[in-house]
């Protein structure tokens, strides 16, 4: 998941015995089960009461936590954005040289998109919201994106022609993920709403040779203009 399921009940298992969800807890599980709501029917379809039934709690204990539905997306992106450069950083830390840096970055990217699809979907696909305040949301993550990306392009550049090849890998990497997602899509329809599983480890590395291929080819080509 892309933020870690906590059991939709009130309480959880631990030694033996029961305890209740702390607020952090609490704030996670909500978080996590509104991602997988908003991905699968769309922000607008989804309401409040959906979420907390989904979670398993009452609304009132849901507001609590969370003044509207756009709070709560609001917040998810935060989250997004996060887990994503958390992944990318901690690919390319270990990494031998600039091409084994593009191949992991892409990697850690693609892998997140293969094991959470609901919350790509959100992200990227017809199930985002059209709202002018929670498409700025969707646009902070792809900056936030960029910006982890900017260091890793060392090429002796100045600063905006760094951050603009950012931007491009970032862009490319949505859309290898949109068009990967619409024809895992469209395969389901094809089955009857039921799609192959696949390796998310093996997927992820296939995508990552692929898209690094052509963006390497690019940035070792790269004029200092």
């Amino acid at each position: 998941m892309m933020v870690e399921a906590v059991p939709p009940n009130t309480v959880t298992r631990e030694r033996g015995r029961t305890r209740r969800l702390v607020a952090s807890e609490r704030r996670e599980q909500l978080v996590s089960t509104a991602q997988r709501l908003f991905g699968e029917r769309g922000y607008r379809a989804t309401t409040m009461e959906d979420i907390a039934n989904a979670a398993g709690v009452t609304k009132p204990l849901l507001y609590q936590h969370f003044e509207s539905k756009r709070a709560l997306y609001l917040e998810l992106m935060d989250v997004f954005a996060g887990v994503v450069v958390t992944r990318i950083v901690e690919a390319t830390a270990s990494a031998d040289g600039p091409r084994q840096e593009v191949e992991r970055g892409f990697a850690a990217y693609f892998a997140l998109m293969v094991e959470n699809e609901a919350a790509f979907r959100l992200l990227y696909g017809r199930e985002a919201p059209a709202d002018e305040e929670l498409s700025e949301a969707r646009r902070r993550v792809e900056e936030t994106i960029a910006q982890a990306i900017d260091p890793l392009i060392d090429a002796g550049l100045e600063p905006g022609h760094r951050l603009l090849l950012a931007h491009s890998v970032v862009g490319m990497a949505e859309g290898a993920g949109r068009h990967w997602l619409d024809a895992r899509q469209q395969r389901a329809a094809d089955a009857g709403g039921a799609t192959a599983p696949v390796d998310p480890a093996e997927e992820a590395a296939r995508l990552a040779v692929r898209v690094a291929d052509l963006a390497w080819a690019g940035l070792r080509q790269v004029h200092r203009i």
